[in-house]
């Protein structure tokens, strides 16, 4: 065998056999992740443009004006109890100054079906309201029906005089007093009126705005009413003008 032949021999037995084996016996690991930390609760977001406290305000004046409403809604026609100003007693007599500096009395008008309408330059539903007086004065002005104004505010003379001239006003505008206000349980609201019939005494009532067909409803209901004598046994029967 010659020489080359013998080296080749050894140069292939010099070379260790591969292990397939230890490739495959150790199997890598990896680290777990971190655990993420607990996501506390937050509060729902409020839409944009929202102020939280704009809401609270909005809801406190909708259950105001809720509550507002149902009061000044009331008739007297649930108040019918004895010795209570409403259906069926006799209206409080008062003698107002008019514009034009005379003196006038509830009881000027006795025989006829007045309806006594509290209101103020200031008040919106007056504004509202004056003009429906102002026909049924001219509807029913000639079957015994008498409006009669009491401004309740403090405005002047030339200011109330001013108003009435823009709204056509065609029946007397008096001067109120707050006595005349007490005298008639306060004047919770504006405008309120009285509907006094023939015989003196009220028939109906309506605190607030109300539709122009519930107004003339009730002062049909006043000229309906018989002549009678006047009743002046109440504390409140005669109150005169003030300075």
């Amino acid at each position: 065998m010659s020489e080359q032949h013998v080296e080749q021999n050894q140069n292939t037995q010099a070379v260790p056999p591969v292990n397939h084996a230890d490739n495959h016996s150790e199997t890598p690991t990896f680290a777990a992740p971190p655990p993420e930390p607990p996501v506390s609760p937050q509060p729902p977001a409020l839409p944009k443009g929202r102020n939280p406290l704009a809401l609270v305000v909005v809801a406190v004046v909708a259950a105001g004006m809720l509550y507002f409403g149902f009061h000044t809604a009331r008739r007297s026609g649930t108040d019918h109890a004895p010795g209570v100003l409403g259906y069926g007693t006799p209206a409080p007599n008062f003698t107002l100054e008019t514009l034009d500096g005379k003196n006038v009395s509830l009881s000027d008008f006795h025989g006829k079906a007045v309806l006594v309408n509290f209101w103020a330059t200031w008040c919106g539903p007056c504004k509202i309201e004056t003009p429906w007086l102002v026909e049924l004065q001219n509807e029913y002005g000639s079957q015994g029906l008498q409006v009669v104004g009491v401004a309740m505010d403090d405005s002047g003379k030339e200011d109330i005089a001013k108003f009435a001239k823009d709204m056509g006003v065609n029946y007397p505008v008096l001067l109120g007093k707050e006595s005349v206000g007490d005298a008639y349980g306060g004047v919770p609201a504006l405008p309120e009126s009285f509907f006094v019939g023939r015989d003196g005494k009220i028939v109906d009532r309506i605190i607030g705005l109300k539709g122009r067909g519930e107004i003339e409803d009730s002062v049909k209901k006043a000229l309906k009413s018989e002549v009678g004598l006047i009743e002046s046994n109440s504390p409140n029967a005669v109150l005169q003008a003030q300075n």
